[in-house]
């Protein structure tokens, strides 16, 4: 087994309960910000680490008080007067360029600027380029996220809009989301958009030149929600928003109530909507249900995965099963080196931890049935909703459902190399 993965980020000493982000954008690719956290030590903590590769830190206060603070390769040390011990408060304000953090495996990721706006792309560890956070992703909080920009753009953050002012030449916009939510998943789009509802619940914004094409792409979207909350369970947040930039993007972004599409994913022919299906089912499978540890990445993208199969075969397309043999004779041709139960970080976002978790949950659903596999599939998304899992919890999970031995089933998918069978 291999070590914790991305032992630089976070600090287990400590949990944040509460974000609170108001923020100024410019165009130009100015941010400043004031950022709020509400947090609990579980023993006396100095310094506090944060992690912060953003804009210059111009003052810091601990529980109302000034403290001394240094910024540098990634992450904020910041020294009360005193140990904080139990429930403190973190405020930050900075400002200046704002820039995306270049890693060492998935390239630049976090807040980065559009042709004409910005997006945030914060899967795994982009979070800290826009606002000082806790970046472990069990740490799940809630947050209240406030933008103000140029007027003529519109923003969208994770939750709901609870204040829109006009100011002038700038419009405040104002998002609570009061699901607790994990730092990859905070999301800030900002563009010129036109918005318009699929259902209630629902958005879409696009650029006017793709609204046409996006209305046709995304209709069948409120008949994917009916389907997936009848083998999911509920939808497990207040609004689903889904963003369609003006750039081309490499794949979608997800984030926690939100979708963000690039104009290439877009053709007025439903010709990417096995995407719309995947990130629709991270709603449930990596945002209600979170990870524990990234190790379990396969519990998001297997599952992901595995819907967009579930869609098509309940909207007249391809079976579950004739997608997973045409998936297994695609990954025989492949090198077969990675388990995906713990998949290394560098691998945590191969095809193949997606493509072979999905295989995972068909050959589950043939070892014990549709109507045990989709009873267990419920329980999980009640059980861990709004909290965080392990790959351990699932396997329990899938034990209540069936008398059937599912041991040699999980451990030849999970913790061997070799393909197994179909």
């Amino acid at each position: 087994m291999s070590g914790p993965y991305l032992p630089g980020n976070g600090d287990g000493r400590y949990r944040v309960a509460h974000y609170d982000l108001d923020l100024e954008y410019r165009i130009s690719g100015r941010l400043s910000g004031r950022a709020v956290l509400s947090a609990v030590a579980d023993a006396p903590l100095s310094p506090v680490v944060l992690d912060f590769a953003g804009p210059a830190v111009q003052r810091v206060l601990v529980d109302g008080r000034a403290a001394r603070f240094a910024l540098g390769g990634g992450k904020l040390r910041v020294r009360p007067s005193r140990p904080v011990d139990g429930p403190f408060t973190v405020e930050v304000r900075y400002a200046g360029a704002v820039r995306p953090v270049r890693t060492r495996h998935w390239g630049e990721l976090g807040w980065d600027q559009l042709t004409d706006g910005a997006l945030v792309a914060g899967q795994p560890v982009g979070a800290p380029s826009w606002f000082p956070c806790n970046d472990l992703v069990r740490d799940k909080a809630t947050y209240r996220i406030a933008v103000t920009t140029a007027s003529p753009y519109t923003v969208l953050a994770n939750g709901v809009l609870v204040d829109g002012r006009i100011g002038g030449s700038t419009t405040r916009w104002v998002y609570e989301q009061a699901e607790p939510m994990a730092t990859y998943l905070a999301s800030v789009q900002i563009g010129v958009y036109e918005r318009f509802a699929p259902a209630d619940g629902q958005d879409v914004a696009a650029p006017a030149r793709l609204l046409r094409a996006a209305r046709h792409d995304f209709a069948r979207q409120p008949r994917m929600v009916e389907v997936f909350e009848e083998l999911f369970g509920p939808y497990p947040f207040r609004r689903y928003q889904v963003v369609v930039t003006d750039d081309e993007l490499d794949v979608p972004v997800e984030a926690q109530g939100m979708s963000v599409f690039g104009a290439n994913h877009v053709d007025g022919r439903r010709g990417h909507e096995r995407l719309v299906a995947h990130e629709l089912a991270h709603q449930w499978f990596g945002n209600a249900v979170g990870l524990s540890d990234w190790r379990d990445i396969w519990l998001n993208e297997g599952f992901a995965c595995y819907a967009e199969w579930l869609w098509s075969e309940r909207s007249g397309g391809l079976t579950a099963a004739v997608q997973a043999r045409r998936a297994h004779a695609r990954l025989t041709r492949l090198p077969q080196d990675l388990r995906i139960g713990d998949p290394g970080e560098a691998d945590l976002f191969d095809d193949r931890v997606y493509q072979r978790g999905a295989l995972l949950l068909q050959a589950l659903r043939e070892r014990v049935g549709d109507v045990e596999f989709f009873a267990l599939l419920r329980d999980w998304t009640t059980t861990f909703r709004h909290a965080t899992a392990t790959t351990a919890d699932f396997e329990a999970v899938a034990a209540r459902h069936t008398a059937l031995p599912l041991g040699a089933l999980f451990d030849s998918w999970l913790r061997e190399a070799r393909l197994p069978v179909i």
